[in-house]
């Protein structure tokens, strides 16, 4: 095959198997490595900005499932204890996972709560957690009245470090959530041994990993159970929802029952009509309905993020300063839900990163600086102060608990880090070209931003 005719299908598979690098090296893909192209002047300075065209929208509806849509709606049958379409996605959604079982939930944070009281994370545990993550990761370890104890990240695939995780393992220790954060697979297979040496429940949280792989497995089969979350910005978005996947028929099951007010479900047996504890996360029938639709797409749209971000790396990982975000080992294809770099401002005449994000939005290229510390967030001293907290742990646990909140490769990494959204990545290797250009514009003239 002539180096210079790689296809897209070619390029996507080259890709995924992590031959990405050699497919740089051949001239199949353009790497940029010129930074010493004149640009003009910075917009923000009265320049004319590289883009002024928009940016794709999100999300994308599909006219074709109003018909569907419009069908439960008239049938009044929108709870799925009436209908059918939940259990439909279901069955798709497993099978798309390839996993044996899917249980939709209200949103992805429901699907954590499910997932930690099924496997009995209780009062008093300890849960190991990444502290580059959403909110909700960590939320729903507190709402379980358990301890989420922050693991250091590994700043160059922004996901857990598995070298920081059994200095953080103690007597009381019941799991670890491991995030696959914007997409990217964490490294799974130390992960899991950890946790098999130690005794150790995996969850994993692949809220925004769908279709992402590690060892050519989807991300959330990884483990005892795995979640999604379908919320409007995702990939696979049905304005709110979420999922749980897993191959344990039985723990699926008690899934259910928990997430459906404690009714028993399958294998689960018990007497009387709600003997069980559980509480009200089910999905509603029109959810199921708009993710059907959108899985039409969903492969779809990942090839193309896949291949545009492959490209934007290739034409930016040059540039000085400009440190896009790499993969785990084992990991073989990211599902982008976001596009991240860390911006190292000493090679930028040390502009601070909100001066660079403000000369990038001025040339049609926003950006966002991604995740805070969460670590230090104010819901922890909260939670620890609180009279429950002082009732399940020590005096002397807590006082150690911050003494050790300490993450300084997270903390370094929250002050660097550069993210673009998804949505970027559905456009065209043009629109790729505008996201180099701008970040070239602003390095080549970073002297006049000081």
């Amino acid at each position: 095959m002539d180096k210079n005719s790689l296809t897209r299908r070619q390029f996507i598979t080259t890709a995924s198997s992590g031959a990405i690098a050699a497919a740089v090296a051949s001239g199949a893909v353009p790497a940029y490595g010129n930074v010493s192209k004149k640009a003009g002047k910075l917009a923000m300075l009265g320049g004319q900005p590289v883009r002024t065209k928009p940016w794709s929208e999100w999300p994308i509806w599909d006219q074709s499932a109003e018909g569907d849509i419009l069908s439960v709606l008239r049938s009044g049958k929108w709870f799925r204890g009436w209908g059918t379409k939940v259990t439909e996605f279901e069955k798709k959604y497993a099978e798309l996972m390839g996993a044996k079982r899917c249980l939709a939930t209200a949103s992805g944070t429901t699907a954590l709560l499910v997932a930690m009281h099924t496997l009995g994370i209780d009062a008093g545990d300890e849960v190991l957690v990444a502290p580059y993550t959403f909110i909700a990761t960590f939320n729903v370890v507190f709402q379980s009245k358990a301890l989420p104890v922050f693991v250091d990240t590994d700043q160059e695939t922004f996901t857990m470090n598995p070298d920081k995780i059994e200095e953080r393992i103690t007597k009381r220790t019941r799991a670890i959530i491991p995030v696959h954060i914007m997409g990217q697979p964490a490294d799974m297979d130390r992960i899991n041994a950890i946790a098999k040496k130690h005794n150790l429940l995996v969850i994993e949280d692949a809220c925004q990993a769908w279709l992402a792989e590690y060892n050519h497995k989807k991300c959330g089969t990884l483990s005892d159970l795995g979640c999604f979350s379908f919320q409007n910005s995702k990939n696979l978005p049905a304005g709110e929802g979420g999922a749980i996947v897993g191959n344990n028929e039985e723990i699926i099951d008690r899934c259910y029952t928990f997430h459906n007010c404690g009714r028993p479900h399958g294998s689960v047996k018990a007497t009387g009509k709600n003997p069980l504890r559980g509480t009200n996360y089910r999905m509603q029938e029109f959810q199921a309905v708009i993710l059907m639709s959108q899985m039409k797409r969903i492969q779809r749209d990942a090839d193309t993020r896949l291949e545009n971000a492959l490209y934007l790396t290739s034409r930016i990982k040059d540039i000085p300063g400009v440190i896009p975000c790499k993969l785990a080992p084992g990991a073989t294809r990211s599902a982008y839900h976001l596009y991240a770099f860390r911006y190292k401002k000493e090679y930028f005449n040390n502009i601070p990163r909100v001066r660079f994000r403000s000369a990038m939005a001025a040339e049609g290229v926003g950006c966002g600086p991604g995740y805070g510390p969460q670590n230090k967030d104010g819901l922890i001293e909260d939670a620890l102060s609180s009279k429950g907290y002082k009732r399940l742990f020590s005096k002397k646990r807590l006082k150690k608990y911050r003494e050790e909140n300490h993450l300084p490769d997270n903390d370094q990494l929250c002050q660097e880090a550069i993210w673009f959204s998804q949505k970027f990545l559905l456009g065209t290797k043009s629109d790729m070209d505008d996201i180099a250009n701008a970040i070239l514009k602003v390095y080549e003239n970073r002297d006049k931003l000081a």
